[in-house]
């Protein structure tokens, strides 16, 4: 299944209170805490970003004056990484689906129940977190991001929110709504382990940043219906579950989008179940914010609806009190948002927009687990990514996924270790870097360029070998200013001619000093103050 298919085809109260609250006494109000930093941003994500499209003809461009986002330190921080890698883990690691838990709206009857099962006996003894931590330092990592919940609805942590309605796929008469009380949680697997927990405790030791993905819609949970895409359909579909300007609806033709699994439609949620849906939503949001420690992030994931949003904005207002510093993506919250992904590609120039962004892009053929080999697209694929992205402003993040043993394939374990190779030669040119000024982030299409915040240095970045002379028409450094291949001390002999621009002679013998994983790119200082 192409994921991408879904998603780009369109344009302070507590949770106690919620659970007994009325819908529309939720509609937020709330005081108004807005911080005393100075913001440097605009604060609004690109008119062609896919999941702006999305909600945009509900959520409102300009934020209500009592929201405020992270602070400007938490931008420079997240500026600061550069590099991470991105996790996907569930119960369809299990069954080794490719595009995560997107498989399941297309399962019949039979096979949705099966999954549902699935966790009963799941029991994942290669998961070792401390070991998982140190392979994405050793591979270059600054974060990572992990799923705390997938769109099926289970968590990967132990929370106290309960699932109190689901679907029996194989009832008598076909599927139904059913009660229930469990948490669906990896806590009622054998394996009882919070791995969230594990995780982020083993990051806070190694100094790592930690992202939090969080799905908006539940696939399990019955109380979500009918938003993004859920199982469950419902008479009034087409008016609740809309996106874009026009609020046109999300799914088209809802008989033929579900006619391998078949189309099961249900009542319109009523007001006690969407309070339910809306109040669980926010309980495990703020329990993945106040458990483990600092989060860096919450990786937010697609959208709900314009008859909930007045309540998920009062989420984020709520969210915002009690963890100021969390960077949080923009899905589902548009500008409310304070980072946004582009998905399995680098933009083609900088973003025009100075709203942070991270790539996040699969190293394999999705971001779960990869059993193919060949599919794994290689050291060189990474690095030569994370140059792009960088030397256009952004970050980039390496998506792989475990089995459903906890254990990553090897070969995305070579690959990423190559890559931290790489960078720890080269790293000084990337993280903490920023972009040029104007179009100087590149020169032809072999080119990239960095340069340090403060200025004094440029890098410049060679996919390929320069051979004996590189000749930079945009970068003119002082006189007696050192040029170094990074990594190396030894300094290159330059001129600067006012019709060529820089000329770097490079000695042929040098090619020879470059062993493995330096060979990926061929990256350079250029000392800019003297």
């Amino acid at each position: 299944m192409d994921r991408r298919k879904f998603i780009v085809n369109g344009c302070g109260l507590t949770s106690g209170w919620l659970l007994t609250g009325n819908l529309h006494a939720m509609i937020p109000a709330g005081e108004n805490f807005r911080s005393p930093y100075s913001k440097i941003y605009a604060h609004r994500l690109p008119a062609n970003d896919g999941h702006y499209k999305r909600t945009c003809g509900y959520v409102e461009d300009i934020p209500i004056s009592t929201y405020d986002w992270a602070p400007d330190s938490a931008y420079e921080d997240f500026q600061d990484i550069k590099f991470g890698i991105r996790l996907h883990w569930g119960i369809y690691s299990l069954l080794r689906l490719r595009g995560e838990s997107w498989p399941y709206l297309q399962m019949l009857p039979e096979e949705k129940q099966t999954y549902q099962e699935l966790y009963k006996s799941w029991y994942p003894a290669g998961f070792d977190a401390e070991e998982w931590v140190d392979f994405f330092a050793e591979s270059g990592a600054k974060m990572f991001a992990f799923t705390s919940k997938h769109h099926d609805g289970f968590s990967m942590f132990d929370t106290s929110a309960r699932v109190k309605r689901r679907v029996n796929w194989l009832a008598p008469g076909g599927p139904q709504i059913e009660d229930c009380d469990l948490a669906y949680s990896i806590m009622e697997t054998p394996f009882k382990r919070d791995i969230v927990k594990e995780l982020t405790t083993a990051a806070h030791r190694k100094d790592m940043k930690v992202d939090l993905y969080f799905s908006h819609p539940d696939w399990y949970d019955s109380d979500f219906r009918p938003y993004n895409y859920h199982p469950l359909q419902v008479p009034d579909s087409a008016t609740l579950a809309v996106t874009g300007k026009n609020r046109t609806p999300e799914i088209e033709n809802p008989r033929e989008y579900f006619a391998k699994a078949g189309l099961v439609i249900k009542p319109d949620p009523s007001k006690e179940e969407i309070t339910r849906m809306m109040a669980r939503h926010r309980l495990q949001l703020e329990e993945l914010l106040t458990k483990y420690g600092h989060i860096d992030m919450v990786c937010l994931d697609q959208w709900l609806g314009p008859e909930v949003w007045p309540v998920l904005r009062d989420t984020m207002l709520h969210l915002r009190k009690i963890s100021p510093d969390t960077m949080f993506r923009a899905r589902g919250i548009g500008n409310y948002g304070d980072y946004y992904t582009p998905e399995g590609f680098v933009p083609g120039s900088k973003e025009n927009s100075d709203t942070p962004w991270f790539v996040i892009y699969p190293l394999g053929g999705s971001f779960s687990y990869e059993a193919d080999e060949q599919k794994y697209k290689g050291a060189s694929w990474i690095v030569r990514n994370l140059v792009d992205a960088v030397a256009k402003g952004g970050n980039f993040m390496a998506g792989i996924g475990p089995d459903g043993n906890g254990r990553f394939h090897p070969t995305a374990i070579a690959q990423l270790k190559e890559t931290g190779k790489w960078l720890k030669q080269n790293g000084e040119g990337i993280y903490a870097t920023r972009a040029r000024g104007a179009d100087e982030w590149k020169e032809g299409d072999n080119i990239r360029f960095t340069r340090s915040k403060d200025s004094r240095m440029v890098y410049v970045f060679c996919y390929e070998w320069p051979g004996e002379q590189l000749v930079l028409s945009t970068v003119r450094p002082p006189k007696g200013a050192t040029i170094n291949f990074l990594g190396f001390k030894e300094a290159l002999k330059w001129k600067y001619d006012s019709q060529q621009g820089l000329i770097i002679s490079i000695p042929s013998e040098w090619k020879d000093k470059f062993r493995g994983a330096a060979n990926l790119t061929y990256g350079l200082s250029i000392e800019m103050v003297h």
